[in-house]
């Protein structure tokens, strides 16, 4: 009697064992595990491509194959991947020859792709170099206007100090995408940059210089900050606290990411660790968590000064921006703090003294002139030459609204808010 109980006992273990066998294997199938909600999403996984026309639908295909495999991978370890992009060299590396309207015609159809297969895409900066032809800047509002999952940028700033007419160039893209897109959303795609580096994953800035067949990744991580500066004593343990987690979660990424590369063939470069928000998973409340403060009143300023010298003290593979990103409208609480009047644009672009990333979705009103976008353009290009260190601004100029109105863009990403005076002080 006891034999027998015994054997059943031991067979029904062993089914057990054999069911959850089965269903690992399922779920290494499906490669898909359960999102742990200590871990910030992952924002993009971004791979490089030096596309040419010829076969670019190949190019596309082989970078896609990467980038779900990748995908599978930090999704089947508890990580939410947010989407995956594709980022290329500047486009008028493989637009020339053709005339606008047939650079346009090949573009509609690259977007096409993009909307069919599910990927968001970069063509890279117009006028990289320092005596490039604005021309190049008013093909990408063409571009830019005619399309919906394409990115670009016009590059305002480098080693050799800001250009100025690349930045009245990026006002005049601005002022296009402000006219000619739905709700004026089409300038959420475009910045104007200084100095911000090759290989950013982060769009819209993303683009590369050399041969291509690379990724990175780019973390939402504003959780991690917030979890680690609640309650925190003082600013050391805020510090240390964020140190430590963004290095247990940059670790572990680039575990992952290195087997990516091993298994496909595609260079990993890095990681940018710079806390990007998401509406409610807000850098706003993680700043406020640490200052006690509204954002924008006294305190702010070191807030951003203590995460972005946490972020480079982690020591893994960094690439991109690698400082703090405070996007007013993809954030809940900086859109309300907007809307209420304690945030500026000077106030923003002080506090990117100490961080990052410049002006990033600021909502304007809609009669603000190419020559004022201009101006607050070159403020924040100057700010990058001065501390040698990547900086954008991303403007949205809403046109038919002006001060006090409320936008109303309508984007997943985006949240709305109260349009303020630019000569508010």
């Amino acid at each position: 009697m006891r034999l027998r109980t015994a054997f059943r006992f031991l067979s029904f273990i062993a089914l057990a064992l054999l069911a959850a066998t089965t269903w690992a294997g399922s779920a290494e199938a499906q490669g898909k595990a359960a999102p742990n909600p200590a871990n910030p999403k992952i924002r993009a996984i971004t791979a490089f491509i030096n596309l040419d026309r010829a076969q670019y639908q190949q190019q596309v295909a082989d970078a896609l194959k990467m980038l779900k495999r990748a995908q599978t991978t930090f999704e089947s370890r508890g990580y939410q991947v947010q989407t995956i992009r594709i980022a290329t060299q500047p486009f008028p590396e493989y637009t020339k020859g053709l005339t606008n309207e047939q650079a346009v015609a090949f573009f509609k159809q690259l977007d096409a792709l993009a909307e069919q297969q599910k990927f968001a895409m970069a063509i890279g900066p117009a006028m990289l170099n320092a005596n490039d032809s604005a021309a190049q800047a008013d093909l990408l509002a063409e571009i830019l206007s005619n399309t919906k999952k394409l990115n670009g940028t016009v590059v305002v700033a480098g080693e050799d100090g800001v250009r100025w007419s690349a930045v009245g160039a990026a006002a005049r893209v601005m002022k296009k995408l402000e006219e000619s897109t739905e709700h004026s959303q089409g300038n959420f795609r475009f910045a104007a940059i200084a100095l911000v580096p090759p290989l950013t994953p982060f769009f819209p800035a993303a683009y590369h210089t050399g041969f291509g067949h690379q990724f990175a990744i780019a973390l939402e991580s504003a959780n991690v900050v917030a979890a680690a500066f609640q309650d925190a004593r003082d600013l050391g343990m805020a510090r240390q606290r964020l140190i430590d987690s963004l290095a247990t979660v940059a670790f572990d990424v680039e575990h992952h990411a290195g087997r990516v590369d091993q298994e496909t063939g595609w260079a990993y470069m890095g990681i940018d660790l710079s806390p990007a928000p998401s509406k409610e998973a807000s850098i706003g409340v993680a700043i406020e968590n640490l200052t006690k403060q509204p954002f924008g009143m006294s305190g702010t300023l070191t807030a951003a000064a203590t995460i972005t010298a946490a972020i480079k003290d982690v020591k893994v593979k960094q690439t991109g921006y690698t400082g703090l990103m405070l996007p007013v409208l993809e954030d809940t609480r900086l859109a309300q703090r907007w809307s209420e009047g304690r945030i500026s644009m000077d106030a923003l672009l002080s506090y990117s003294a100490v961080c990052g990333t410049g002006l990033d979705t600021i909502p304007l009103p809609g009669d603000t002139s190419a020559e004022q976008l201009s101006l607050i353009i070159s403020d924040m290009a100057s700010l990058a030459v001065k501390w040698h260190k990547p900086l954008s601004a991303r403007l949205l100029p809403v046109t038919g609204k002006g001060w006090g109105e409320t936008t109303d863009f309508d984007d997943p990403f985006l949240v709305n808010a109260t349009l303020q005076q630019l000569d508010k002080k």
